[in-house]
């Protein structure tokens, strides 16, 4: 199904196409090719603004994701009508990502596909509160990069690497 992409900032000049393309790949490799996903750039207030409001933290973060539906991680949801194929929507804090690959000297597009690939992660119910959880979600994350990476020539590798 589709990927709707908004560009709500004007921080940071966003490649929408190769982003857009990089969410599609990575959203079959999960299985869900079926399911709409919404995806919003957003700069630092914004996601201060979300951030404070929905994880009592006021300030600005790399993703924040909303899923359309309650899932264990692994499963996929099983919608009961057409207006229920849908994942969720999920906001990359772009003005926080370029600043961060700033610092680091990363490549911009690389990671904000890859901090993509965690926000699905979490629309389809994985979490990385507790080191198991985290390491089935890093695992998935290192799956689905890994296709991305087959498709598109990259050499992308989840950036929660040390979490725990």
């Amino acid at each position: 199904m589709s990927v709707a992409l908004r560009n709500a900032q004007r921080a940071v000049p966003v490649r929408r196409a190769p982003l857009r393309r990089a969410v599609c790949i990575l959203r079959d490799a999960l299985g869900a090719s079926r399911f709409d996903v919404g995806l919003v750039c957003a700069n630092n207030g914004l996601m201060r603004r979300l951030n404070g409001a929905y994880r009592q933290r006021p300030e600005p973060t790399d993703v924040l994701s909303f899923p359309f539906h309650r899932v264990v991680a692994g499963e996929l949801p099983r919608p009961s009508c057409r207006d229920e194929y849908n994942l969720g929507d999920i906001f990359l804090g772009v003005e926080y990502i370029h600043q961060q690959c700033r610092d680091t000297g990363e490549d911009f597009d690389g990671v904000l596909a890859v901090t993509a690939a965690h926000g699905l992660c979490h629309l389809l119910g994985y979490q990385h509160n507790t080191k198991p959880e985290w390491q089935q979600m890093y695992q998935k994350e290192v799956e689905i990069l890994e296709e991305l990476n087959r498709l598109t020539g990259a050499s992308l590798r989840p950036l929660t690497a040390g979490l725990f």
